[in-house]
């Protein structure tokens, strides 16, 4: 899933169970359309490989990523300095977060109730609706 900086759905893409999301970032992020493509990406450790800085390096998308950490006893195979990680732009990772918590109070989506992946798929796409549908018609601002 892919929000903005107010936790507004701009793409999805589901992914095999077995497979690491990290793998499907450049099919998810080819999904928001043009006026919104991100200048950066807010994501946590689990995205940290040098298949993803490089495809968002060829975009010029800043990637705000933190490096994973290393186990006791291994060695730090990368060279150079550690990427500059922006405290106030790596907190805004909680929209995601938050998102993701406000879709797991569907009943139907946290369950997974529809046993085909295309029709839990539309039960998503319906609920991401739900919340743009809230946002632009909201009373308060």
């Amino acid at each position: 899933m892919v929000t903005d900086g107010q936790g507004l759905p701009l793409g999805l893409h589901l992914t095999p169970g077995p497979q690491h999301e990290a793998v499907h970032l450049p099919a998810v992020c080819e999904q928001v359309p043009l006026p919104r493509r991100p200048r950066c990406v807010v994501a946590d450790r689990g995205y940290d490989s040098r298949r993803v800085r490089a495809w968002l390096r060829q975009r010029r998308i800043r990637a705000v990523i933190p490096r994973r950490r290393v186990a006791p006893g291994r060695h730090n195979r990368r060279r150079g300095r550690p990427p500059q990680l922006p405290a106030a732009l790596y907190a805004q990772r909680n929209a995601v977060e938050r998102f993701f918590g406000w879709l797991k109070e569907h009943r139907r989506v946290a369950t997974r109730f529809e046993k085909l992946a295309e029709a839990y798929l539309d039960m998503v796409r319906l609920a991401c609706i739900k919340r743009l549908l809230n946002y632009l018609f909201s009373d308060t601002p």
